[in-house]
């Protein structure tokens, strides 16, 4: 990867951190062999303002590469926002990814390849730390969805096409166009940024890729899984966080309600009941989203990594 002095780079990584001291070391000493043959790349750390290492380490491993502050912990959206307006008018594509994701060798040329056309945005193939391929794929958001995944669980509704996740491991092994995807590593064009607009940052964190999906193909975008493209990526803090888990249900209904606001009650009942359900297992996230789901409110994560 060549060292960026243009400010016009062929394409621009825009990594999000948050107290992440302990990953993104890994992070950034993972690009240059991802990054192999893709041109001029300007690499830009957006930190929300860290109380950790996270910026020494930044400044250690890749000192070519700016921090920008936000001053607060503003979540992933906006980080994203403040990342794009460093970067100034976006002529070329933008690779977004959180600070726990390993990109591949070589995994980024065809992530490039892919975004042809109306294809908006590029997501690679997610492994989880053992190797095996992360289910990073979603159907939109629907009422039915939500009661399938609330009456059989995520996994059986996904294999019937009742849910939201797609579990189907031939959906993870051709390219294609898919609904929505997890946000760990996106590769956007500058045309579906500028169509697009900004992240909407009242997500904080989680729903946010939701939201600028559905926005880009309401906007003619294909979003599209290239599986000759690959990263790692640790995650899985939700499943056992309450406040992180609590959040992202809330936000589900928030992104629902703003794309169908006559509807939205019906689909936080849908979540509400599966949340009732497994929270009798005496789940402390489960209980967590059930009381973010009564009131409204959930507590602010301490991490920005999903």
């Amino acid at each position: 990867m060549t060292p960026v002095t243009d400010p016009q780079p062929d394409l621009w990584v825009l990594v999000v951190t948050f107290r992440s001291a302990d990953v993104i070391e890994g992070c950034l000493r993972a690009l240059p062999a991802a990054l192999e043959g893709c041109g001029r790349v300007g690499v830009i750390v957006v930190d929300n303002a860290s109380t950790d290492q996270t910026v020494e380490v930044v400044g250690r491993v890749r000192p070519d590469a700016p921090v920008v502050q936000t001053g607060a912990n503003l979540g992933y959206a906006a980080a994203i926002n403040r990342g794009l307006d460093a970067v100034g008018p976006v002529t070329a594509p933008v690779l977004v990814l959180n600070p726990d994701v390993r990109m591949a060798p070589g995994s980024v040329g065809p992530m490039l390849k892919a975004l042809v056309g109306r294809v908006g945005v590029v997501v690679p193939r997610l492994r989880d730390l053992e190797g095996d391929v992360a289910l990073s794929l979603r159907r939109a958001p629907r009422i039915h969805r939500a009661l399938g995944e609330a009456v059989l669980g995520g996994h059986l509704a996904g294999r019937r096409g009742w849910g939201e996740l797609v579990v189907d491991p031939a959906a993870y092994g051709q390219p294609h166009a898919v609904e929505w995807a997890a946000g760990a590593a996106w590769l956007l064009s500058a045309e579906c940024l500028r169509e697009t607009g900004l992240w909407d940052e009242s997500f904080i964190l989680y729903s946010e890729e939701t939201d600028f999906a559905l926005r880009a193909r309401d906007r003619g975008f294909v979003v599209w899984f290239e599986p000759a493209a690959e990263a790692v990526h640790a995650g899985g803090e939700r499943m056992t966080s309450p406040a992180l888990y609590s959040l992202m249900t809330l936000n589900r209904v928030r992104a629902f309600r703003k794309r169908h606001r006559r509807s939205a009650a019906a689909f936080r009942m849908a979540l509400l009941l599966g949340e009732l359900a497994r929270s009798l297992r005496t789940s402390p996230v489960h209980r967590a989203a059930v009381r973010a789901l009564v009131t409204g409110r959930a507590t602010l994560p301490q991490s920005n990594v999903q």
